[in-house]
């Protein structure tokens, strides 16, 4: 049985954005390809929230930000353990621009998250503190929606540190495996599913939804 998506879900739509497709400063190997998949998905979704990574000059979370650090090194910050990253997403620049391809008119709302200069932010729901709320888990609740299904970049950074943090805030969550795409570093992605898994999140593909 296909399921078909009611007034009570959402799908959120993760950081399609130009520095994490093919050609950005991030890039997640074949990110580009599944922008039309996610474009026809959306049309069977009423509720649409996109998000975006929005970052200031100087993030704490760039490698560039601490002295004789490589991208993909790690460093302790107040928060916790952080990947350092290659400059990416900046404010006001094209390489945070969401990606020309993704089209989804009816979206209502954007997220941006990762702003506060000394703190990152993979989740659409909580900054990396697991405490600093976005606001969407507010805006979801009072619309009335439950249910969230959950697609984009990276499967195994934002759209998994998403997907549980949906669960944490009450909301049953469903990942769409095939209309994602993982950094795979160090084997994030086999524990970013166990993770998931293990907090209820659902596994599903593009071919469970009734389009």
């Amino acid at each position: 049985m296909k399921m078909k998506p009611t007034a009570q879900d959402v799908l959120l739509v993760i950081d399609v954005q130009n520095c994490f497709t093919p050609g950005g400063s991030l890039a997640v190997k074949e990110g580009d390809q599944i922008i039309p998949l996610i474009n026809r998905l959306a049309t069977a979704f009423e509720h649409v929230v996109l998000t975006q990574d929005w970052h200031t000059p100087g993030h704490i979370s760039f490698a560039s930000s601490h002295a004789g650090k490589k991208p993909f090194e790690t460093t302790q910050l107040p928060y916790g353990t952080q990947v350092l990253w290659p400059d990416h997403c900046v404010q006001g620049t094209p390489g945070a621009d969401l990606h020309k391809d993704l089209r989804i008119p009816h979206a209502e709302l954007i997220i941006r998250k990762g702003y506060r200069k000394h703190m990152d932010s993979y989740s659409a729901f909580y900054e990396a503190d697991g405490k600093t709320p976005t606001g969407l888990t507010g805006y979801l609740r009072d619309r009335g929606l439950t249910q969230v299904f959950l697609v984009g970049l990276a499967t195994d950074f934002c759209v998994a540190w998403s997907a549980m943090d949906a669960r944490k805030a009450g909301f049953a969550a469903l990942v769409i495996e095939d209309a994602c795409r993982g950094i795979d570093a160090g084997s994030s992605l086999a524990k970013a599913w166990a993770d998931m898994l293990g907090a209820g999140v659902k596994r599903i593909t593009s071919a469970d939804i009734a389009v």
